[in-house]
């Protein structure tokens, strides 16, 4: 390839590798979560939910780097599973406030051993790397 088209080359993108090792990380997750019958986005969702208890969608959104679009029908899911309820502010109509059930609560019993097994079995990075990455990943995205 002439030299002028060197940055059209995969190797030379700082996004692909970062866009690989995502769909490897995430796949990861695969087997511990398909048997609770979760995605790893809902996973994530329930996260966020078993931390705070309870966001709207735009504070959702915000936290996760998702859209709208992508929660509603992540949410909708949950929902329907039981998981979380999906109700209208009291202050404001246009707001989506989403809450844990006692399903969804004790759903975390189910997944606190998940970041264990899966840091257990990534022989990859040292702990001094991983942390490194972490750090960088988050200064990336433009949280010190």
């Amino acid at each position: 390839m002439a030299q002028e088209y060197e940055q059209l080359l995969l190797k030379n993108q700082l996004c692909f590798p970062l866009y690989a090792c995502g769909r490897k990380i995430v796949g990861s997750y695969t087997p511990y979560l398909k048997p609770l019958g979760l995605t790893y986005t809902q996973y994530v969702v329930l996260m966020v939910l078993w931390e705070k208890e309870t966001v709207n969608v735009g504070q959702l959104g915000s936290i996760l780097y998702l859209d709208a679009g992508t929660l509603t029908p992540v949410l909708k899911r949950l929902e329907k599973a039981g998981y979380v309820t999906r109700k209208r502010s009291k202050e404001d109509e246009r707001i989506t406030v989403i809450s844990l059930t006692p399903e969804g609560e004790s759903l975390k019993e189910k997944c606190k051993d998940i970041p264990i097994k899966l840091a257990s079995g990534n022989t990859m990075l040292s702990e001094t790397d991983a942390k490194e990455l972490y750090r960088l990943l988050y200064q990336f995205l433009g949280c010190n």
